[in-house]
């Protein structure tokens, strides 16, 4: 097996073509007086809302072109396709857009992830993820504002359990959904990746779209696809509906379970965070 390039052998550290940014702190209250947290956290707000709008809309227009009660033809409307094409898209678009303002994280688990990864403070993980799920009500609100006539018919656009599953399964699919797209995140965004491929920087945008396109084809059928704590709570609280919150715990723990385990996989197995730090106090023993 060949070894790590950034460990030599005993356990020192290797010369690196690449620099790992400085862990973010814990708790920096500095950055409650910078302009760029706030302009960071409004990003994130207005990414989620325009996220939400766009794909919940899809979601109810293609219920309301295959209702076969109101007109509609059973291959009429976008499809499953088309509906996972419409969150995956959406994602490469908007964090394509904020990536340089805020990140892009666009989802509680993934700003979770990073946190857990010392990629972003605590004060700005909370902001982030307080930002998101008001953006995502606001989307659904505007939905249900601009189809008022459909949104309460055709479901809203939340995240159930379907028909024939059970909570275990539904949360299994929530967390192996969210270990993907977060997964993703954390490589598309790796600095080695990134000093090594000039490429990836501009690209990074579109694996992590990608993932979110893979993770719906395959979980739609089952929940829905949450794999976004955000989009199923603004959706639950907009549609308002029992079934709607008796199930909406799946669409935080789930993903909230795939994001540190991602997380983890990434620093600790595949860049071996904690042999590189047993290496370097081995160096100075």
């Amino acid at each position: 097996m060949a070894k790590d390039d950034d460990v030599q052998e005993g356990g020192a550290p290797a010369a690196r073509d690449y620099k790992d940014p400085p862990p973010a702190p814990l708790l920096d209250m500095e950055e409650l007086r910078k302009w760029s947290l706030y302009r960071a956290v409004i990003a994130e707000f207005v990414a989620t809302l325009l996220f939400l709008y766009v794909s919940v809309l899809t979601v109810i227009g293609y219920k309301a072109q295959t209702d076969a009660t109101a007109g509609g033809v059973d291959c009429g409307g976008v499809g499953i396709l088309g509906i996972a094409w419409a969150f995956g898209g959406m994602i490469f678009v908007l964090v394509y857009c904020t990536a340089g303002i805020s990140g892009g994280h666009i989802n509680p688990a993934v700003t979770v992830g990073l946190f857990l990864a010392r990629k972003v403070s605590l004060v700005r993980a909370v902001l982030y993820i307080v930002a998101q799920c008001l953006g995502a009500i606001c989307g659904c609100g505007l939905v249900k504002a601009f189809q008022s006539s459909y949104y309460t018919r055709y479901g809203g656009g939340a995240n159930v359990l379907a028909d024939g599953y059970n909570k275990g399964t539904g949360l299994g699919a929530e967390i192996i959904g969210t270990f993907v797209l977060v997964y993703t995140v954390f490589s598309a965004t790796d600095p080695k990746r990134s000093a090594r491929d000039c490429h990836v920087p501009v690209l990074a945008p579109l694996p992590i779209g990608f993932a979110v396109f893979m993770v719906h084809l395959a979980t739609i059928p089952i929940t829905g696809t949450g794999i976004n704590p955000a989009r199923s709570f603004g959706a639950a609280v907009i549609y308002n509906n029992e079934k709607a919150w008796d199930d909406q715990w799946i669409f935080w723990v789930g993903p909230m379970i795939g994001a540190a385990a991602a997380a983890f996989y990434h620093q600790f197995i595949l860049r071996a965070a904690a042999i590189k730090a047993l290496g370097s106090f081995r160096s100075f023993a």
